[in-house]
């Protein structure tokens, strides 16, 4: 597609391989042993979290969903026209385009800025995006959000909405969320907003199985990471002598994702010049996803520039999304 109304930028291929290597090494051979779960996205396992999504037992994406339908357009109207939207880890837009939708009924025209370490599903939401809305200009980034931040464009006369949604926030610790909470309000002014979805505490008959369904996607899903090792770096990996665990951590407050070996055994990562060693039940930590409660967010949003100022909730009250303004 040959359209001027998207750009997309691109980080440098080799610089996006040399840190996946890194932090394969890195998280490998650290006690106890884990890997990054920004690496689940590369173009299969963002399709896969996409199946993910249509799961029954995986609530969190209807819940959101859900909220939008219902409440688009009061969220926008946090901040006045014109509005320009940010969104980090965009993937496929589906439930942004509710956002879309709602603001350009209010504004003729709109600068969406999604930013994807998956390049090629950035690029197709995105194409699939301007064929639907012509007052809509895209501007992508392809690459970890932290270091895409500093390329959003700012103009003077509109107000930022940024949008992170999913509950992405809880795959982060809280020092972690609090860094990068401070990074996105170091990207806006004063009187941007910040739209944040988060996943609310809740009993473990319903935690659990959002991340161990019946079919086994979401095992396929923590399973693709040895793959993409294999794919990429040359690794070894028997994806049939390690199982997927999800547990909650009650300390912790947290959903954990686990990749389990089997019995003891050796892996090799060649292009690392790496043998790394197993024994039976050690497992390598993929995943975190924190629970949070509305006092929790309230001192996360203050402790990082923000101001709370409107919370929606699905039916359930299973998940929030909270809009912040930057102050």
């Amino acid at each position: 597609m040959n359209d001027s109304r998207l750009v997309i930028h691109h980080s440098t291929r080799q610089i996006q391989v040399n840190s996946f290597a890194e932090d394969v090494r890195a998280g490998l051979t650290s006690q106890p042993k884990t890997l990054p779960p920004k690496y689940f996205y590369d173009a299969l396992g963002s399709q896969l979290f996409e199946a993910i999504c249509l799961l029954p037992e995986y609530y969190p994406t209807r819940a959101e969903a859900e909220i939008f339908h219902r409440h688009a357009a009061d969220i926008v109207s946090q901040l006045p026209a014109p509005i320009g939207i940010v969104e980090l880890g965009s993937g496929s837009s589906v439930k942004t385009r509710l956002l879309i939708e709602a603001i350009l009924s209010r504004q003729a025209e709109l600068h969406y800025q999604p930013m994807d370490i998956s390049a090629s599903i950035l690029q197709t939401s995105a194409e699939i995006l301007l064929g639907e809305y012509q007052q809509l200009r895209i501007t992508g980034h392809v690459g970890d959000y932290r270091h895409s931040l500093d390329s959003v464009v700012c103009c003077e006369n509109e107000r930022l909405l940024a949008l992170f949604l999913g509950s992405n926030i809880g795959n982060y610790t809280n020092e972690e969320a609090r860094a990068l909470l401070h990074m996105i309000r170091a990207a806006l002014r004063t009187g941007d907003g910040l739209l944040l979805g988060a996943d609310l505490k809740k009993t473990l008959d319903v935690l659990i199985p959002a991340y161990d369904d019946a079919l086994g996607v979401t095992a396929a899903f923590n399973l693709n990471v040895l793959a993409r090792i294999n794919r990429e770096l040359d690794g070894t990996f028997d994806l049939r002598l390690f199982q997927h665990c999800a547990l909650y951590n009650d300390e912790a407050g947290r959903m954990e994702m686990h990749l389990v070996s089997r019995l003891p055994q050796t892996v090799a990562i060649n292009a690392l010049g790496l043998r790394v060693e197993f024994q039976a039940g050690e497992t390598i930590h993929t995943e975190n996803s924190y629970k949070y409660d509305l006092p929790q967010l309230a001192a996360l949003a203050a402790a990082t520039g923000f101001q709370p100022m409107k919370t929606w909730f699905d039916d359930e009250r299973r998940f929030s999304c909270n809009f912040w303004l930057a102050v």
